[in-house]
């Protein structure tokens, strides 16, 4: 039993989350918090923890409402594929959201990262995933012009840089990929339709060829309520 007043909150509210169907709005915040006896922005502090998991969802002007329990994606990251043929592969309806294409100029990070000049014209694709209706996670891959043009990406493109790449016959061999939580910008939040400094699962990737070559770097934002990823480790040295 939570001793501390805050948890003893998000206690309250899961209880009451649970006991409400997928559907039903809940009570306007100032209703709710004078209920459960605590200020309006502490009430939102302890909700943004709930829609975050995908069990709530506030829509501007209408309220906020039960999601229910969402569907997991769940995989290991010892091979490396797409999030959708991964949902492809474990049944869960997973699909690409409104993608953005256009080129600018590498600026220091990316430029380092993919191993080109600083000011280099690279292509940017930002998108996000959809499931149950709501973006669960944004994706940008940035690519130096010389390995991908815009004009390529046609209607047929699904929203996956790498499946695209796989397809056209690019040697790819290895990503290195960093893990980490992270706490959502106002870009990232606005396109996942959260709040800023919501946490969130980050992924952050290079993509190689069998040459060595760096032709994909790329941000992955997840949602925690909506993945859960693993890694199978070997015991003992190399």
């Amino acid at each position: 039993m939570p001793h501390f007043p805050f948890q003893r909150l998000q206690a309250d509210l899961a209880v009451m989350i649970a006991n409400m169907p997928a559907g039903s709005r809940l009570p306007s915040e100032p209703v709710l918090a004078k209920q459960l006896s605590v200020s309006r922005a502490t009430l939102r502090e302890a909700m943004r923890m709930f829609e975050t998991q995908g069990l709530i969802r506030r829509r501007q002007g209408a309220g906020t409402f039960v999601v229910g329990q969402p569907q997991i994606l769940e995989g290991g990251l010892e091979v490396l594929e797409s999030m959708l043929t991964l949902a492809r592969r474990t049944g869960m309806d997973v699909g690409p959201g409104p993608v953005t294409i256009e080129k600018a100029q590498a600026d220091a990070d990316s430029a380092s990262a993919l191993d080109i000049p600083e000011g280099t014209t690279v292509v940017r694709i930002s998108r996000t995933m959809m499931a149950d209706s709501r973006p669960v996670a944004y994706l940008l891959d940035i690519l130096p012009e010389t390995v991908l043009h815009p004009e390529e990406l046609t209607s047929k493109f699904d929203g996956s840089v790498l499946d695209f790449l796989l397809q056209r016959g690019d040697p790819l061999t290895v990503s290195r990929a960093n893990i980490s939580a992270s706490n959502a910008t106002a870009d990232v939040a606005k396109m996942l339709e959260i709040q800023r400094g919501d946490v969130l699962l980050q992924i952050e990737a290079k993509l190689f060829t069998a040459s060595g070559k760096v032709v994909d770097y790329s941000y992955s934002y997840f949602l925690p309520g909506y993945f859960n990823f693993h890694i199978v480790r070997r015991v003992g040295s190399m």
